[in-house]
C-alpha cells in the first residue's frame, strides 16, 4: 500500500526492455531488502536486485501494457515512494500501486500559484474519477477540479510540481492514471447488480461498505 506522497525522483540506468528496469535512487534505496515493493511512476515494483544507491526490479508484459514504463529512456526521472510501513503516518490517499491505465496530457495552464493539468482518458477510466475526489497520476496523490466526458483535471501546488515529474510534462505525455480504491469496488458490486432490480444494488453497496 502506498500513500501517493513521492519520496523523490528516481533516474532509469537500464529501461525495461529485457523484462528489467534498473534505477538510481538516494532515498529508497535506504534500508532497502530484497522482495521491498517501490512505487515507480505510481506501479508497484518488486525489488529483486540491488547495491548501493540503484536497484532492479522485474517489470511483467502486463504492466508494460497498462502503464507508460515502456517508454522510459536512459536518463529518464521517475517518481519514486516506498511502501507504507505499519507504523508510518499516512497522508495523500489509499494507493494500491496497480495501474488502471493510461491518459493523456491535453494542457498545462497557470491559477493562482497553481498549475492546472488537464488530462484526457478514456471512458472506463473518467466513470472512476470523481470531483473532489483522489487520483494518482504517475503515483502522485491529487484532488481531481473537474470531469468532463472526455478528460478531468487537477490542480497541483508549487511544492508537488518541484519534487515529481510533473514539472516536466509537456502536452502529449503519456500519464499511469489509478483511481480511488474504494470507487472502483462499488462501480464493480453495481455491475454485478441488475439495473432493474434496486434491492440487488441496495445490497451490492452495502457489501462493499461492510468491507
Amino acid at each position: 500500500m502506498f500513500t501517493g506522497l513521492i519520496e523523490e525522483q528516481g533516474r532509469v540506468l537500464t529501461p525495461p526492455r529485457n523484462g528489467k528496469l534498473s534505477l538510481a535512487a538516494s532515498k529508497v534505496t535506504e534500508g532497502l531488502a530484497l522482495g521491498d515493493s517501490i512505487a515507480v511512476n505510481g506501479v508497484c515494483l518488486t525489488v529483486s536486485a540491488f547495491s548501493g544507491q540503484r536497484f532492479t526490479a522485474d517489470v511483467m508484459p502486463e504492466t508494460l501494457h497498462r502503464s507508460n514504463l515502456g517508454e522510459l529512456r536512459i536518463g529518464s526521472l521517475v517518481n519514486l515512494e516506498r511502501a507504507l510501513p505499519a507504523t508510518g503516518r499516512f497522508g495523500g490517499h489509499f494507493v494500491s500501486g496497480h495501474i488502471d491505465g493510461v491518459g493523456s496530457l491535453l494542457s498545462v495552464r497557470p491559477e493562482g500559484n497553481a498549475l492546472i493539468f488537464s488530462i484526457r482518458a478514456a471512458p472506463e477510466l473518467l466513470r472512476g474519477i470523481v470531483e473532489k475526489g483522489s487520483v494518482a497520476i504517475d503515483g502522485i496523490s491529487l484532488t481531481v477540479v473537474e470531469v468532463t466526458e472526455t478528460l478531468f483535471s487537477v490542480s497541483v501546488i508549487p511544492h508537488t510540481a518541484a519534487v515529481t515529474t510533473l514539472a516536466g510534462k509537456r502536452p502529449g505525455d503519456r500519464l499511469n492514471l489509478e483511481t480511488d480504491m474504494i470507487g472502483k469496488y462499488v462501480l464493480r458490486a453495481l455491475s454485478l447488480a441488475q439495473p432493474s432490480n434496486n434491492n440487488s444494488v441496495n445490497e451490492s453497496l452495502l457489501r462493499v461498505l461492510a468491507y
